[in-house]
């Protein structure tokens, strides 16, 4: 059977169902060859913006750069796949993806177009690429987990490493974004681990149980819209990164570990948000540690609102655990 009719006949399939319908779109990507890389924002806006930039003409400038295309210059098959899954959107005779699709060593990940202007918006990034290598750097030197959460999971990135590296473990991913919760469980389908469990929360509210590992890359900007993939609360952006921390410590079990990737503002070589976690775990329950693994990110949000204040942003692993 030629490809193009595999395709067709994998559309039919699933036709009923739009979630196997974009695993079956990144299944045929990964088979083509496709990478992407995805960049941060104002790097994607730049590169968008460079003339003969207008318009896709491969996969990667429709599926990782969110440029439009006329269907007709696109491979019918797979277009039509991607309309099943409901990915595509019309506009006066252009056509564009609701969503890019990045890849991070052997996995693909569906997350939001570019630019991420909506209130539920999924994010992935270069601090998604980090917290990847940081968690994959621990797990490898870590016990395996029985139980795993990872907060705030996104696209679902931490939750799918850890259970391709232990799939004995019980793994839960949890997001207060059903958008979020979607591709989460798309892309863990297309990893091929599926088992793991998801749930609709705010932070571990709606979970019950313990946890010997707690993973988190949460948001950690200011953002006057509240957009839940980038407001990270507080008045400096930290707010939910300390209420993840606080979560930790109640929900941590006996020699569990908090890895908890994060931003901070940096005001006068002072760290307000470490200054404020300290004060939760200051007692003898808990040992920790903190490393800036980036000096400084972000630099355009020092420009106006409450981060004018900041010299810069640094990009920290804060990890902390459980005394047995």
């Amino acid at each position: 059977m030629l490809r193009w009719e595999l395709i067709m006949e994998q559309r039919n399939s699933c036709i009923s169902n739009p979630d196997q319908a974009m695993r079956q779109v990144g299944i045929t990507l990964l088979r083509a060859g496709y990478r992407f890389v995805c960049p941060t924002p104002e790097t994607q806006r730049r590169v968008n913006a460079r003339p003969g930039n207008e318009w896709a003409g491969n996969l990667v400038d429709i599926f990782g750069w969110s440029r439009p295309f006329r269907r007709q210059t696109r491979p019918v098959p797979l277009v039509e796949l991607a309309m099943v899954a409901g990915m595509l959107v019309a506009d006066e005779g252009e056509w564009r993806s609701r969503f890019r699709f990045s890849t991070l060593g052997r996995n693909g990940f569906f997350h939001s177009s570019f630019p991420t202007e909506a209130e539920d918006s999924v994010f992935f990034g270069p601090d998604t690429c980090r917290f990847g290598a940081l968690l994959a750097a621990y797990l490898r030197d870590a016990p395996p987990p029985a139980r795993a959460v990872d907060i705030g999971c996104g696209a679902g990135l931490g939750a799918i490493l850890i259970a391709q590296h232990d799939p004995a473990a019980e793994i839960m991913m949890v997001d207060i974004n059903a958008a979020a919760l979607r591709l989460a469980r798309v892309n863990a389908a297309l990893a091929g681990v599926d088992f793991i469990l998801a749930r609709q929360s705010d932070l571990l509210l709606d979970v019950s149980d313990e946890f010997d590992l707690i993973v988190s890359n949460p948001p950690y900007l200011p953002d006057r819209r509240r957009r839940l993939y980038r407001n990270g609360g507080g008045r400096l952006g930290e707010g939910l990164s300390l209420a993840i921390v606080g979560t930790a410590m109640e929900r941590l079990a006996s020699g569990g570990t908090l890895l908890l990737y994060t931003g901070t503002a940096i005001i006068s070589g002072e760290n307000p948000f470490l200054r404020e976690a300290v004060l939760l775990l200051d007692g003898p329950d808990f040992v920790w540690e903190s490393v800036e693994r980036d000096l400084d990110v972000l630099g355009e949000e020092l420009e106006e609102g409450p981060l004018s204040v900041a010299e810069r942003i640094a990009v920290i692993c804060l990890r902390v655990t459980r005394r047995t």
